[in-house]
């Protein structure tokens, strides 16, 4: 039998004016992880897209063979019926339905007189469950899941199919660290079993802690295939592949030269929007000129209700405490009444809540001070789109224009975008929260350098971020963030990962 299970060869794509994937070959052995490594628009999607069926034969050129055969897919039921699996970034679970429902939508499990057999379905379920090691009842609705179990109740979905072939475009993106380490060692357990994996991801040390063979990418192009067991695979190894350079440093050197303090925020309280308990307790910090000030905390800590009850009270209720501004207290209602007193807050979902993702450049970057364009109820459309092409070139995006439409744009380039639609406010502090979530290392590298050129301009940063060596690497000082309560203020000078998280785990009768 041929040890590969999977080759796709001189692989072409091309959009309206775009060529997204150009003569890209991959190669994939039987039951093992097979990492794709690119910045954000490299085309490891759009290659996983051709291979599901997403987009059908005929609509690019190349061939795939998969067992030795060659094969054409018109759809994603084409590739399931030979065992070949996406589970997407985006899941496509229904919250409302039960797991059992979400494992077997499309795929019901029926008896006598053609009626879904619930007992099966359930009995099923749970075994399926189990052996994601997911202890749940079958019955529970989706929604009530965090975003790591539905993680793996997509991947029970996909052993549903009796899958051979499981792709995962950046499965643990949204995860902390405890349940992106359950699931590499769930995946781990599925290679033990045959199971073939492709794994897209841009966490460098996942992809060397798991994977037998990676693929990089760069500009459509495959660069090369390296070994895990020949000693070939080093992060410093794949970012050269993907960026087509040496970066020296993960993160740009900057002297820090803090001014006066711009915002301070005292015994700040906020309630749950419908729970009765604390979200935040007590919180106080501050935040200079010319500093970026971190806020490190686990999941559940309470940094983003942090921030967006800071933005103007657009998280939570009961808000208690004060605000200062330079000195002078302000007391923001609303969202536009906090962009007003110079305050921006780019969200940690910027698909959701940062953009507009059927429109433009030019209509994303105007949107949150379209006062500063208007005249009489008018948009000045000349004076928008000379804003925009200036972020635009300046910001370094990556689109043909600005009328191109933001949600064809990749991670990194919309999140360029969302970091344009806030400077144009022309804040005096600009809170980031995960500003590089589910970007890739060179997109990094470019967000903090515009960081840096902000507080070189005098501006306040505050950064919110899950990855501690980013906030080691761009931050001043650090506050840490245990159930609701500042436990902690270290500069980073003194900061090291062991003693944030000690201070991140620390008990909320100790922080008090």
């Amino acid at each position: 039998m041929d040890d590969h299970i999977l080759q796709m060869r001189s692989i072409t794509k091309t959009f309206p004016g775009v060529k997204a994937l150009e003569d890209v070959n991959l190669t994939v052995r039987r039951g093992e992880i097979h990492a794709i490594c690119g910045e954000n628009g490299a085309g490891k999607s759009t290659l996983m897209k051709v291979l599901s069926g997403v987009y059908p034969t005929g609509s690019y050129d190349g061939e795939i063979f998969f067992d030795g055969r060659p094969v054409t897919f018109n759809g994603i039921r084409d590739s399931e019926h030979v065992g070949i699996v996406i589970i997407h970034q985006e899941l496509a679970l229904v919250p409302y339905l039960s797991i059992a429902e979400n494992i077997f939508l499309g795929n019901e499990r029926r008896g006598r007189g053609g009626l879904i057999d619930w007992n099966r379905a359930n009995a099923e379920a749970g075994e399926l469950l189990r052996s994601v090691g997911l202890d749940e009842n079958p019955v529970t609705p989706v929604g009530q899941l965090g975003v790591g179990k539905q993680q793996l109740v997509e991947i029970a979905k996909a052993l549903s199919k009796d899958v051979r072939l499981l792709i995962l475009d950046e499965p643990t993106a949204a995860l902390n660290d405890t349940d992106s380490a359950h699931l590499l060692g769930l995946l781990r357990r599925l290679r033990d079993r045959g199971i073939t994996c492709i794994m897209i991801s841009h966490k460098l040390n996942e992809i060397t802690a798991i994977s037998d063979n990676v693929t990089v990418i760069r500009d459509g192009r495959t660069v090369e295939t390296l070994s895990l067991h020949a000693g070939e695979v080093t992060q410093e190894r794949i970012i050269r592949g993907m960026v087509g350079r040496d970066l020296e440093s993960y993160y740009p050197e900057r002297e820090s030269h803090p001014g006066e303090e711009v915002l301070r925020v005292e015994d700040w309280t906020v309630w749950h929007p419908t729970q009765d308990r604390k979200v935040v307790d007590s919180a106080a910090f501050t935040v200079r000129a010319g500093e970026v000030v971190g806020i490190a905390g686990l999941m559940g800590a309470g940094r983003t209700e942090l921030a967006m009850s800071v933005f103007g009270r657009a998280y939570g209720r009961n808000i208690s405490g004060r605000m200062f501004l330079h000195g002078r207290e302000i007391r923001p209602r609303n969202v536009a009444e906090a962009i007003e007193a110079g305050i921006a807050y780019a969200t940690e979902d910027r698909k959701h809540y940062g953009l507009n993702l059927i429109e433009d450049i030019r209509r994303n970057v105007s949107a949150a001070a379209l006062g500063k364009l208007a005249s009489k109820g008018f948009v000045n459309g000349n004076e928008e789109v000379k804003v925009a092409e200036g972020y635009r070139r300046d910001m370094n995006i990556k689109a043909p224009s600005v009328t191109s439409v933001v949600g064809k744009l990749s991670g990194g380039n919309q999140q360029k975008v969302v970091l344009s639609k806030w400077l144009y406010t022309d804040p005096e502090v600009l809170i980031l929260d995960e500003p590089t979530r589910g970007i890739d290392v060179g997109a990094k590298y470019e967000i903090y350098t515009i960081v840096n050129r902000l507080v070189a301009a005098g501006k306040a940063v505050l950064v919110i971020s899950s990855e501690l060596p980013e906030l080691l690497g761009i931050c001043d000082r650090i506050y840490t963030l245990s159930a609701g309560r500042i436990t902690g203020e270290v500069p980073v000078a003194q900061a090291t990962q062991e003693n944030l998280m000690e201070l991140m785990t620390k008990e909320k009768e100790q922080a008090a």
